[in-house]
């Protein structure tokens, strides 16, 4: 792992079953659990206050996680963190989703099982129940998080879950093929050749 930086002195701690990637930056106060995925171009910045990471959580491409001075942004337990989204010292429920882009600033505190539409803005201090579906720009809560959709963000977890095995076992830096003899030969389904 490169970009992973330790300041005055505080070294980050992440669980070997976890994986991050080398263009992700990892700096001081920060605690990554157990098959945990930090996705390409994150940034989790514990420079000033702790970032914890529990078991499972998926914290996608381009993400920020950050704080305020002596404080502590959360993800619990299988939290599902989307591409682009912006946490800053605020606590994210277990088994959560935040959609594409959403933002969520400090102090405010997402439950279990809740649901962040993409592009949501959660303003400082928001609370939202227990499975909650929270939208808009400020969020609000709309609803309450079905079961079947809960099901649907388990198992889009449980995919990045399998991806942190995927990458921790295969994933490499390469050089491109210069025709398409390889995706032939595999059958990709989709694959349209190049003309």
């Amino acid at each position: 792992m490169k970009n992973i930086y330790e300041i005055d002195g505080v070294k980050p701690v992440i669980d070997p079953s976890s994986y991050v990637h080398p263009t992700a930056v990892i700096i001081g106060s920060v605690q990554i659990g157990k098959n945990c995925y930090i996705g390409p171009n994150a940034s989790v910045r514990g420079d000033y206050g702790t970032i914890i990471f529990e078991n499972g959580v998926n914290f996608q491409d381009g993400c920020i996680a950050h704080g305020f001075p002596n404080g502590i942004t959360l993800i619990k337990e299988n939290g599902h963190i989307s591409h682009g989204a912006v946490i800053h010292g605020c606590t994210i429920g277990k088994n959560t989703m935040v959609g594409i882009q959403s933002v969520i600033m400090d102090n405010a505190h997402i439950g279990d099982e809740c649901m962040i539409a993409a592009l949501s803005y959660i303003k400082p201090n928001f609370k939202a129940p227990n499975r909650s579906i929270v939208a808009g720009i400020p969020a609000v809560v709309k609803r309450q998080v079905t079961d079947k959709e809960i099901q649907w963000k388990s198992g889009g977890t449980k995919l990045y879950q399998q991806l942190t095995q995927r990458s921790l076992a295969s994933l490499k830096s390469c050089k491109p093929l210069t025709d398409n003899s390889l995706q032939k030969k595999l059958n990709i389904k989709n694959f349209k050749p190049l003309k």
